[in-house]
């Protein structure tokens, strides 16, 4: 669906399940294509993400934190370590597992791609307000449906 096509259609015709599909659809596309000058994908950038934010995450905390399952996250881990992206260490409580940090490679990229999605969000947003209304029913939302599956379904 086009832009075009998005406008002629009244938004109280769209089921909001459809909205947020489009929408993500559209931000991966943008994200995809605006990172790929950074050597990595939006994948590979909640990776960056959740390492920057926590020194101490092991594989399975980021799949858990990304939504994903553990093999997927295996393979960005391996894709982003093998580009100097971030470098994996024997966690000394429990050597079976690594402790995943970012180098100074994985440092320079993930500012850059703080700065690719501040870009972003100026162009969506008319006022900081805005955004910030739409941060709290997100954050709403994506507390009901996680809630919702885990309760259902028993998946986090």
């Amino acid at each position: 669906m086009t832009h075009f096509d998005l406008e002629k259609v009244d938004a109280k015709d769209l089921p909001i399940g459809k909205l947020i599909g489009i929408l993500a659809k559209a931000q991966s596309i943008y994200f995809n294509n605006m990172l790929s000058e950074l050597g990595i994908n939006i994948t590979q950038l909640h990776i960056l993400f959740e390492v920057a934010g926590d020194s101490s995450l092991n594989q399975e905390k980021i799949a858990s934190r990304c939504n994903t399952n553990k093999g997927s996250i295996a393979r960005s881990i391996k894709k982003l370590e093998d580009n100097g992206f971030i470098e994996r260490t024997i966690d000394e409580n429990n050597r079976r597992q690594n402790i995943i940090s970012l180098t100074e490679k994985g440092e320079i990229t993930y500012n850059k791609s703080k700065d690719i999605l501040k870009d972003f969000e100026d162009i969506l947003f008319d006022n900081q307000q805005e955004k910030e209304n739409l941060q709290i029913i997100l954050k709403n939302l994506a507390i009901k449906m996680t809630s919702l599956n885990e309760e259902r379904f028993d998946k986090k």
